[in-house]
């Protein structure tokens, strides 16, 4: 695997993020501590690309991607490979004394996983939004094990909406301030800053990639999977 890790790491000639996440970091980032967690991501694609003089800890559960990592990106960011569930988020919780940004998306758990952190008070948090499930205040239930092709075989069935992510991170005082132009992410600033909080009715995008793919809306994706389990968030 090591040797794989090499050979791939030599064909990525550049890194970025999925969308404009990092450009929209890097405008929300000035001034907040230089620290940085994020989890899951790919070493030619991840939110916090953009943040260069920031110390940071990647995190995910393909062993490939982390030893990637570990031979394209600077020193002061750690990988390290961990499936991560709500028993072992002390790995997230002990990186740093104060977290600049928190940027998640594991196409899973994602709420669960951000309301166990919002605690820790990162100044900035990204979070991937599921553009399927419309503006229903729904999440799916905590799996330890999840995999949303296990799930459902359309892969559309992870995380949680805009508005269950907006009103968690209201419940510590943690505005939106922007959407990613693809309709991917959230982010969330605290609720003193001057930035504008945006409604969830007026940032709200659909999955560009997603319908662009899948040839479908994101009203026709929930058609699909609203039979399937939610809990309100």
């Amino acid at each position: 695997m090591l040797k794989f890790a090499y050979r791939l790491a030599k064909t990525l000639t550049g890194k970025k993020s999925q969308s404009d996440e990092a450009a929209i970091l890097r405008e929300l980032s000035r001034g907040v501590p230089t620290t940085f967690v994020e989890f899951g991501f790919h070493p030619s694609e991840f939110n916090c690309v953009g943040l260069t003089e920031f110390s940071g800890l990647l995190i995910d559960g393909d062993a490939t991607s982390v030893q990637v990592a570990k031979i394209v990106l600077p020193r002061r960011i750690r990988a390290v490979t961990s499936f991560l569930t709500l028993d072992n988020l002390d790995l997230v919780r002990n990186a740093f004394p104060e977290l600049g940004v928190l940027s998640i998306d594991v196409d899973g758990n994602d709420y669960w996983f951000l309301e166990a952190l919002l605690p820790l008070r990162p100044h900035v948090v990204a979070v991937e939004y599921n553009a399927s499930f419309g503006l229903r205040p729904v999440t799916v239930p905590y799996d330890a094990a999840f995999d949303r092709h296990i799930k459902h075989p359309s892969g559309w069935y992870h995380g949680a909406s805009l508005t269950a992510l907006t009103s968690l991170c209201e419940r510590y005082d943690m505005k939106m301030v922007a959407v990613s132009e693809a309709g991917t992410n959230a982010f969330f600033v605290r609720g003193s800053r001057s930035e504008p909080r945006l409604s969830n009715e007026g940032a709200y995008r659909e999955n560009s990639l997603r319908n662009r793919w899948s040839g479908t809306t994101a009203a026709q994706q929930w058609e699909r999977i609203q039979h399937l389990p939610f809990e309100s968030g």
